[in-house]
């Protein structure tokens, strides 16, 4: 048996960045490493500044999410004014381009997508090196030291996330934990990813196996959402695990 902290993820937006070339702000259709990590950082109040903080919660945890529901892709055209360059000075914030003497404005134009009512099951468990346990990181989620949200901070949570620490013998099972339904739009995500065949993914890290023990129908690829170093935004890859299943084999 093996102890898991267990919770789902919900809201009327997410988005789970990928790699970023030039206008265009992509999203995956479930969260990643950083993401994951991302969050239980802001509960436990590490700072994205605190390097040793950052290393010491990346080397506690293993990650597998449950994708429930994808949810629907919606794309924003977004733009943001920014000053003109002036010599010899450089602007460190938002703070600072918004103070800039307003001579010359620059517009910056962009698409960012986001994921529309997705739903989402999260399965984390300690190493062997772990300095944070997971009954830590379990108070954290229940009470957390800075707001959450799901990759941006226009993506606020709508559901409790309710976490809870669990023993399973494999993998799927702790992913396959129940949560309570509620009301209005989880439970019409709920009900279309238990209706739509091949609509349930599990993705997961630790070996081909780890899932339930069987190999066949996994799938495997390199993501580069390792965090690094979250000052200067920089990621690594790893393997991620990943297989489909009938929507009425993963409820």
């Amino acid at each position: 048996m093996t102890e898991y902290l267990v919770f789902r993820l919900y809201a009327p937006l997410a988005s789970w960045g990928e790699a970023a070339v030039g206008e265009t702000r992509p999203t995956a259709t479930h969260p990643g490493r950083g993401a994951i990590l991302g969050l239980l950082g802001a509960a436990l109040g590490i700072r994205r500044e605190d390097d040793a903080g950052q290393k010491a919660l990346g080397d506690s945890v293993c990650i597998a999410i449950k994708q429930r529901s994808p949810g629907t892709l919606l794309r924003d055209y977004h733009t943001a004014q920014v000053p003109g360059d002036r010599k010899g000075v450089t602007y460190r914030t938002r703070r600072d381009e918004l103070g800039a003497p307003q001579k010359v404005i620059n517009t910056i134009l962009s698409s960012r997508d986001y994921r529309c009512d997705g739903l989402w099951t999260v399965a984390v468990w300690a190493t062997e090196s772990a300095e944070i346990s997971l009954e830590a990181m379990q108070a954290a989620l229940l009470r957390p030291q800075y707001p959450l949200y799901l990759g941006r901070k226009s993506c606020p949570l709508a559901a409790p996330l309710a976490p809870r620490v669990i023993q399973a013998g494999q993998l799927r099972e702790a992913l396959d934990t129940a949560f309570p339904v509620l009301v209005g739009k989880e439970r019409k995500a709920e009900e279309v990813a238990l209706r739509l065949p091949g609509d349930v993914m599990y993705a997961w890290e630790g070996g081909v196996e780890r899932l339930d023990g069987e190999s066949r129908g996994v799938e495997s690829s390199d993501v580069w959402d390792r965090p690094l170093n979250r000052r200067r935004w920089q990621f690594g890859p790893r393997t991620e695990f990943r297989r489909y299943v009938r929507a009425e084999e993963g409820r």
